[in-house]
């Protein structure tokens, strides 16, 4: 209680004393300031895996196409491109006026201009087996066949590629909007080998300046970039300038100062002294910044491993349909969203596919709400009336989400469930999930890409883990028709169809427990203007201004 008595005041000190943000040294220079506590690893786009990086990466590269507010994909590189009838034929026209960045090791030292060879040799880098991207299976369905020389990548001329698929997949196009598929020179990659991952060059928005690890990251603005709004050329800002102080307490109080210049997420450290319990800002902060809040394509969950193969599961009670749907049934996931996440985020009582997916509807697609007296007959209907002789359940979880489990174990116990939670170490608790290894476990997906594709593939029969992504060892002929019917379907109404009957079908036979859908959340100086909120938490800081 001292301490958060002592934090309380700080930021009340601050909010009555601190002056006007901090100006940056050299005078008349816009820097965009934020804070990254997760660090980064690498700048290299082949390994743009977590959010950290990608969020570094976007700000250096690009890629064929991108993704706008609305999750619609959009020119970029590629001014246009046209798909085959049988959607497995990608031509894109590429634009004659992209460069990448000055660097030494090209003529004169001046940037040279992006072909269609390029993209060629950046994709083929990204399943090079030695280079070891985790973005190899944007190209899991490339047809290296006689029609594509053997390669699935064709530049035809200087300015027009071709992609070449085995089978239709209609997502394609937004898996090429990820930061994997940036395209990037090979004379210096080939210069600077493994050592590129800080020493980027792209043809982005931004050139990288200095990346004192652990520190500070700078980039500075692109003269020489090709995107233009209303006459002017993109970007706005001069720089951008990352630190990397993990203590969120810290961090907030240096937001609240004005030392960054937006704040993403909320920390359990200080959600109740920023925002009420309705998940608006707190009066004493109306007016002070902007708070910005949108769906975001992530489902946190809880995974049921239902294998029968496994041992773990047949010895566990969740074994029974009957008994995973009491679980769904048995907690009020409102008022877990309500007092534990301060209404950030929505119930997750739609099914698996998360609010804010375009296939996303409430009204095709039931899902489990709080239901005490269902959860007792189910308990029954499994052998264990009112808990009688259940065997305890144990949920196995990090320490970023034991308090809902916590919610969860004492909404469960109510009913006459036995619950325990195990928290885990994050690595150790991500390799046990991947091997099988626990029975319960917390879990989220968030989107790769603007498709519920992606989020239904973790339950497809064939990506069992550690393979694949298919955690809970689901297995269903109907869902694996379903899904196979849905990658041959390019009407996005037909398909939307198939992911809905297949999200039923994954609710009705419970191996999850959908928990909530989460937002992104954000604060943002007053200063700041152009700064956009999408699904996909994307941040893009070329259209940003800021005034001083």
């Amino acid at each position: 209680m001292n301490k958060v008595f002592l934090f309380a005041l700080a930021v009340s000190f601050l909010l009555f004393s601190c002056g006007p943000p901090n100006q940056d040294e050299e005078q008349g220079k816009t820097v965009f300031k934020y804070n990254e506590p997760g660090g980064i690893s690498s700048l290299d786009p082949a390994f743009s895996r977590n959010i950290e990086n990608v969020w570094a990466v976007q700000q250096l590269f690009n890629g064929l196409v991108q993704m706008n507010q609305d999750l619609k994909v959009m020119p970029c590189i590629a001014k246009s491109w046209e798909v085959s009838e049988d959607g497995t034929v990608y031509t894109f026209q590429l634009r004659d006026d992209v460069f990448f960045h000055d660097h030494v090791q090209f003529l004169e030292g001046k940037g040279r201009r992006v072909t269609a060879h390029d993209f060629v040799y950046s994709f083929w880098r990204i399943i090079d087996e030695e280079v070891a991207s985790p973005g190899a299976y944007i190209f899991n369905y490339l047809d290296k066949s006689e029609r594509s020389n053997y390669t699935g990548f064709v530049a035809e001329d200087d300015f027009t590629f071709k992609i070449y698929l085995r089978q239709s997949f209609p997502p394609f196009l937004g898996l090429l909007t990820m930061s994997y598929c940036s395209v990037v020179p090979k004379e210096i990659v080939e210069f600077y080998g493994n050592d590129f991952r800080r020493n980027p060059v792209g043809s982005g928005p931004f050139c990288f300046k200095v990346w004192k690890e652990g520190e500070k990251l700078v980039y500075v603005k692109n003269d020489n970039y090709f995107e233009m709004e209303n006459g002017q050329r993109l970007p706005y800002l001069d720089a951008v300038s990352i630190s990397f102080i993990k203590d969120p307490q810290v961090a907030f109080l240096d937001f609240i100062r004005g030392n960054y210049d937006f704040k993403s997420g909320l920390n359990a450290t200080y959600k109740d002294e920023i925002l009420t319990q309705s998940g608006e800002l707190q009066e004493g902060y109306k007016g002070k910044f902007v708070l910005q809040k949108e769906p975001w394509l992530e489902t946190i969950y809880l995974g049921l491993l239902v294998d029968g193969n496994s041992d773990l599961v047949k010895n566990s009670p969740t074994k029974l349909r009957a008994l995973r749907q009491a679980i769904n049934y048995g907690f009020d996931r409102e008022k877990m969203v309500k007092y534990m996440r301060n209404n950030i985020g929505s119930p997750a009582t739609s099914g698996f596919i998360p609010k804010g997916m375009p296939s996303f509807d409430a009204q095709k697609v039931k899902g489990y709400y709080y239901n005490p007296e269902k959860a007792k007959d189910l308990l029954k209907l499994s052998g264990y009336p009112a808990g009688e002789g259940l065997p305890t359940i144990s949920i196995a979880t990090t320490a970023m989400y034991q308090y809902l489990c916590e919610y969860i174990q004492h909404e469960l116990n109510d009913l006459g469930m036995s619950v325990e939670i195990d928290v885990i170490d994050e690595a150790a608790f991500r390799e046990m999930v991947a091997q099988s290894k626990l029975p319960a476990f917390t879990k989220s997906w968030i989107a790769d890409y603007p498709d519920a594709e992606n989020f239904l593939t973790l339950f497809h029969s064939n990506n069992f883990c550690p393979q694949g992504p298919n955690y809970t060892h689901f297995s269903n002929y109907e869902f694996d028709k379903l899904y196979e019917m849905a990658l041959d379907e390019i009407d996005d109404s037909l398909r939307y169809g198939y992911y809905q009957q297949m999200d039923q079908l994954i609710i009705e036979d419970a191996p999850v427990v959908p928990l909530y859908y989460n937002e992104v959340v954000r604060f943002v100086q007053n200063n700041i203007q152009g700064l956009e909120c999408n699904a996909m938490n994307m941040l893009t800081l070329k259209r940003v201004r800021k005034t001083n």
